[in-house]
């Protein structure tokens, strides 16, 4: 306890600017915050504060110090409102984007019950299929469905993410099914023409490993939910997430294709800046849409109410 003190007293003196700010947010003497300076100073055999009559400066030591109490204070506050019941107060304003087709069926509808546990909260929600630049575009976190390109983002897997082939009936009735990735070529194929989106092709398993293709098509577009409509009005091949067709096939507008070659499941993944202090909305928010995604009702419900 006296040590945890200490460290409040020092961060509360550096961030303050005097003694006598830091013991007067406390409640206490000057001389208390004083002395437990002292203490610290003693205690690790560093000077981290120069003190004068007119006014308090970090050291350089105090400085590379004050860094580390500050996360381990924010860590311990974290910590003691997840636990404590009823102590969890989010607040602020939080900015989040998602892939538009995901994020209208799978993350706008999971904002009222969120904003309902934490009325503090204010919410943004961008929905674009472009990947976003969340850092530079002041983004808190953003929700991305597929592989992931290396950056220096940090990730939380939320959910496993299956794509596949897909045609409607009529389609297949005019062009026939294609028996292996190979027979693409041979078909009208609907791809996305986003830059930023399945910039490695198709993926498929042949001979135990994954391989890419590039299939083609006299029709794309930068938008899947277009594709998807065209994909049921028979107008080609669409490789799509299971997200978004499983109703279709459910209800037999739709049909699976080339299942045998059919890649992995990918990720669904909650993306955030790299920061040694997450705020807590931020927290609360991406564990809200892991506990949703994990319920294994959720996807079953989600298919069944787009059948």
């Amino acid at each position: 306890m006296d040590r945890l003190k200490q460290i409040e007293s020092f961060v509360a003196v550096s961030t303050k600017g005097s003694l006598t700010a830091a013991a007067l947010a406390e409640g206490v003497a000057p001389a208390v915050i004083g002395r437990r300076i002292d203490a610290l100073e003693e205690r690790l055999g560093v000077k981290l504060l120069m003190r004068t009559t007119r006014r308090i400066t970090l050291t350089h030591e105090g400085s590379a110090f004050l860094e580390d109490c500050q996360r381990l204070l924010a860590d311990l506050g974290n910590a003691e409102a997840s636990v404590t019941a009823g102590g969890v107060k989010a607040s602020g304003h939080l900015r989040v984007t998602a892939p538009a087709g995901f994020g209208r069926r799978h993350v706008a509808p999971l904002v009222p019950g969120f904003l309902a546990q934490h009325p503090e909260v204010s919410l943004s929600l961008n929905l674009s299929d472009r990947v976003v630049d969340i850092v530079n575009e002041g983004f808190d976190c953003a929700i991305r469905v597929g592989d992931l390109p290396d950056s220096s983002l940090v990730s939380v897997r939320l959910a496993d993410n299956r794509r596949l082939c897909v045609a409607a009936p009529s389609y297949l009735a005019r062009a026939g099914t294609p028996a292996s990735p190979a027979e693409l070529t041979k078909h009208q194929c609907l791809t996305l023409s986003s830059d930023a989106s399945q910039t490695r092709g198709w993926a498929f398993v042949a001979d135990g490993e994954i391989t890419h293709l590039r299939p083609g098509g006299r029709l794309d577009c930068s938008d899947g939910q277009v594709l998807h409509r065209w994909c049921v009005q028979g107008l080609g091949i669409a490789w799509r997430s299971t997200w978004e067709v499983e109703g279709d096939i459910a209800a037999g507008r739709l049909v699976p294709l080339l299942e045998d070659f059919a890649a992995p499941p990918n990720g669904i993944y909650a993306v955030f800046p790299q920061r040694r202090h997450l705020p807590l909305r931020v927290r609360l928010w991406i564990d809200f849409v892991k506990h949703s995604f994990g319920d294994p009702g959720y996807w079953a419900a989600s298919a069944a109410a787009n059948a």
